[in-house]
């Protein structure tokens, strides 16, 4: 059974950072690729960022230079480091794995970003 459990999240204030985890049990990471996703409040979730298998990386608009994606394939772990943290990034943070075109999603961790 694959599960993926997000944590780190929590309130910080504006300009401050914050780092999220996901860990992952029953499916191994480097073969897949793995991202963060968003759902703020009144939008559709976003993609963040994602590495692909072969260690690619994807931002959105909005996370680059502001947000660092990576895992640790030893501990099947994947991060996201959150700096410059804006209001507007306030939102539900969750972690994706995509096996072949199926999504496996955590349960997502609250991230609130104080003005």
């Amino acid at each position: 059974q694959v599960q993926l459990v997000e944590s780190g999240g929590g309130l910080v204030q504006a300009g401050g950072s914050l780092r999220l985890s996901c860990a992952a049990s029953g499916i191994i990471f480097n073969v897949n690729t793995v991202g963060w996703y968003r759902q703020t409040p009144g939008k559709q979730r976003e993609l963040v960022a994602r590495v692909t298998s072969v260690g690619g990386t994807v931002y959105a608009d909005f996370a680059k230079r502001r947000f660092a994606i990576s895992r640790d394939i030893a501990r099947n772990t994947l991060s996201l480091q959150m700096n410059s943290l804006k209001p507007e990034d306030t939102g539900v943070y969750y972690c994706n794995l995509d096996e072949y075109g199926f999504n496996y999603w955590g349960q997502g961790t609250q991230v609130t970003v104080s003005p």
